[in-house]
């Protein structure tokens, strides 16, 4: 008589993940190599034999939110791996909670699985180990991020990101189209293009071609995003320079293949400080580009972030800042006070702006956006538009519009509309806008 072995109970791991878009695709690959090994992934310290925390390091308040991550996971579990940008300071991580089982950084998969092993030997069913055919998602069903590539090229000087996730190193073109039809074939509707700067993909292998389904494809930002255009999901950009190779995506967004939106850090509108940050200078250029972008594809939406305070910024420089966002007309902005970042060269810079001043232009800047978002929202008052259901609660449905990044941008509230599926796509007429939201009625 043949008997069936003992099971023994299955390992588990409890998982944090913290920071950007690319820490959160680091986190679905850790946790779908996971549970491809058979871990059992578990959302409770209590429940967990060891727990992951995927931390941030880009400014000190993410740093500080990251090591309080960590000690709370050792507090309440014991047994804590630390991965993520904030690892690849290791000494910054184990001074401050020794405790720690392994610390490795960035993009760092097989580390972060050794240490997983080595504190958790790996367990293996056959009959068990099922996985999604998307992987394992954070986001949920409905959209999901696609990384690109890993690193930056550039040398920002409020920026360390390459000195923890090294210079550009593009993914294999056909290996990324081949992720994103396995997306789009677990039912996402939504795919968001990030990496650190994707409008460079391709520039570290000189854009040679590869290979999907059988044809050959430049690894280049618009060949990439007319692929993904193809297979019937939306298709969102995100962190594109403002360089001319942008060009090239506009006729893609006034096709409808790819959705009419630009996530563009523009930072500054001073030439000055922008060459001290090394960032592109030409706003006058950029102000064409924007217009020109705009004459082509009327509907495009424009997000950027800025930085107030940095080294140096006059009151002059602020105003031409400001003079800038009203000129521009951008649809989604975000703001922040420069934060010296250990080992940024910013830091070395003179004169450094008081905090309190730093606060004035902060809510100066966000004041001033938030009536050019509040007038540009009103223009669509009447207008009907696709928008796509996130979720709903008690008031009616919760959605976006082309113009909406989740958990970024603004939403699109159906009140008294309810049982649609998260990732409906539908008609609706815009009846009332706020400086951030939009309410309509499906049509």
């Amino acid at each position: 008589m043949v008997t069936k072995a003992k099971r023994t109970r299955t390992p588990t791991v409890g998982f944090v993940s913290l920071g950007c878009p690319k820490a959160t695709v680091d986190s679905e690959r850790i946790l779908t190599q996971l549970r491809a090994e058979g871990y059992g992934i578990v959302g409770t310290y209590d429940d967990a034999d060891v727990v992951v925390v995927n931390t941030c390091g880009f400014i000190d308040a993410a740093v500080q939110e990251s090591l309080e991550a960590i000690g709370e996971a050792l507090a309440e579990n014991g047994r804590v791996i630390v991965t993520g940008c904030l690892g690849a300071k290791g000494e910054v991580v184990r001074e401050a909670h020794p405790k720690v089982l392994a610390v490795s950084g960035p993009h760092a998969l097989d580390e972060v699985m050794e240490a997983v092993h080595h504190a958790l030997p790996k367990p293996h069913d056959p009959f068990e180990d099922l996985i999604p055919p998307g992987g394992i998602k954070l986001t949920p069903r409905h959209y999901a991020y696609l990384k690109i590539s890993e690193g930056c090229n550039h040398r920002c000087t409020f920026c360390i990101i390459p000195s923890m996730r090294g210079d550009l190193v593009s993914r294999p073109i056909g290996e990324v189209m081949n992720e994103a039809e396995k997306l789009v074939g677990a039912g996402v509707q939504e795919l968001l293009v990030v990496s650190q700067d994707t409008s460079a993909y391709g520039v570290d292998v000189k854009y040679r071609p590869g290979f999907w389904n059988g044809r050959p494809l430049k690894t280049r930002m618009t060949e990439l995003a007319g692929a993904l255009g193809s297979l019937g999901a939306w298709v969102r950009l995100h962190y594109v320079y403002p360089y001319p190779s942008v060009d090239d995506a506009i006729p893609l967004m006034a096709d409808g293949i790819v959705l009419p939106y630009l996530d563009i850090p523009f930072q500054h509108a001073s030439p000055r400080l922008l060459k001290l940050m090394k960032r592109p200078g030409a706003v006058e250029k950029t102000l064409d580009r924007i217009q020109a972008w705009r004459k082509a594809v009327p509907d495009l939406t424009l997000r950027s972030t800025f930085i107030v305070g940095f080294p140096g910024e006059t009151d002059a420089e602020f105003e031409e800042l400001l003079a800038f966002l009203k000129e521009a007309q951008l649809d989604r902005v975000g703001c922040f006070k420069y934060s010296p970042v250990e080992g940024a060269a910013a830091n070395a810079l003179p004169d450094p702006v008081p905090e309190d001043l730093k606060e004035e232009r902060l809510e100066r800047f966000m004041e001033t956006q938030a009536e050019i978002s509040a007038a540009r929202l009103d223009a669509k008052i009447g207008r009907t538009i696709e928008v796509m259901v996130d979720d709903e609660d008690e008031v009616g449905a919760i959605a976006r519009s082309h113009a909406d990044a989740p958990e970024i941008d603004g939403v699109v509230y159906l009140e008294g509309v309810h049982g649609l599926k998260p990732g409906t796509r539908l008609e609706v007429r815009i009846e009332s806008a706020d400086e951030h939201d939009l309410w309509a009625t499906p049509v």
